[in-house]
C-alpha cells in the first residue's frame, strides 16, 4: 500500500486552487479540504448573526460563540467532492457570495479563529492522504507537507475568473469593478496581516497560471504529486 502524503496548495484568491485540489484529491483517492471554506463559513455565521456588517464589527460577540461553531466536510457523491456544513447545515452555496467575500479577510485576521481552524485542519490531516488548499497550508498548517504548491496570476485575470464564476451562479447584480476591488483588498489584507500572512513557502513550487490552461496545469501537478508519493514510499522503505 502506498504511503499517503499531504499536498498543500497555497496562493492568492481566484487562482484555481480549489478546482485543482478537488480534481487531484479525486484522482489520488485523497481527502480534499478547502480551508478557505472554513473561514468563509465562520464569516457567514458572523454576518447571519449580525456580528459583522457594513457598519458593525462585534468581534467580542463572535468570539464568545466561537466554541459553539462546528464545521464538517461531508462528501457529495454527485459532485465527487466534500461540501462544508456549519452546525449541521450545508452552507456551500451561501459562503460563495460577494457579501462573504468582502468580509472573510477580516475574520481570517482573528487569532482565535485561526487557532481553532488550524487545529481542526491539522487534526483532519493527521493520517495524511490529504489535499488541502488555502493561504498558509504549506507555511503554518503543514510545514512538513511532502508537496507544496503556490499558485498566482495577474489581478485582472483573477478578477475575470471570479466575476464569471459569480455570473454563472446567478449573481448578475455584481459588477466587475466591485470584484476587482474586492480581490485587490483581499490581497492586501492577506499579505500584510500579522498572523500567518499569505506567502510562498521556501520549498513550494510556484505556478503563475495567468495564461495557463487548466488541463496543462493539472497534468503537471498530478505528475509532481505522483513523484512526491513515489519519493515518500522510497524513503519509507529505507527507514
Amino acid at each position: 500500500m502506498d504511503k499517503k502524503i499531504i499536498i498543500a496548495i497555497d496562493g492568492f484568491s481566484s487562482t484555481g486552487k480549489s478546482t485543482i485540489a478537488k480534481r487531484l484529491a479525486h484522482e489520488l483517492g485523497y481527502i480534499y479540504v478547502d480551508s478557505g471554506a472554513m473561514y468563509r463559513a465562520i464569516t457567514y455565521f458572523a454576518i447571519a448573526k449580525g456580528y459583522i456588517s457594513e457598519h458593525k464589527e462585534d468581534i467580542a460577540g463572535l468570539l464568545n460563540e466561537l466554541p459553539e461553531i462546528e464545521l464538517d466536510f461531508i462528501y457529495n457523491p454527485e459532485l465527487k467532492h466534500a461540501e462544508i456544513y456549519l452546525n449541521g447545515i450545508n452552507v456551500e452555496k451561501q459562503i460563495r457570495t460577494m457579501s462573504v467575500s468582502s468580509k472573510v479577510s477580516i475574520i481570517a485576521t482573528m487569532g482565535a479563529v485561526r487557532k481553532k481552524l488550524v487545529e481542526l485542519q491539522q487534526k483532519i490531516g493527521a493520517k495524511r492522504g490529504v489535499v488541502m488548499d488555502g493561504r498558509d497550508i504549506g507555511t503554518v498548517v503543514f510545514p512538513d507537507a511532502e508537496l507544496k504548491l503556490f499558485l498566482t496570476a495577474s489581478t485582472e485575470k483573477r478578477a475575470k475568473r471570479r466575476y464569471q464564476e459569480l455570473i454563472d451562479k446567478g449573481q448578475e447584480e455584481v459588477s466587475f469593478n466591485d470584484v476587482l476591488s474586492n480581490i485587490k483588498l483581499r490581497d492586501e489584507i492577506d499579505s500584510t496581516r500579522a498572523l500567518s500572512p499569505l506567502r510562498k513557502a521556501p520549498d513550494a513550487i510556484e505556478i503563475d497560471n495567468t495564461g495557463m490552461g487548466i488541463e496543462w496545469q493539472y497534468r503537471r501537478i498530478l505528475k509532481w504529486s505522483r513523484q512526491a508519493i513515489e519519493k515518500a514510499n522510497q524513503e519509507h522503505k529505507e527507514e
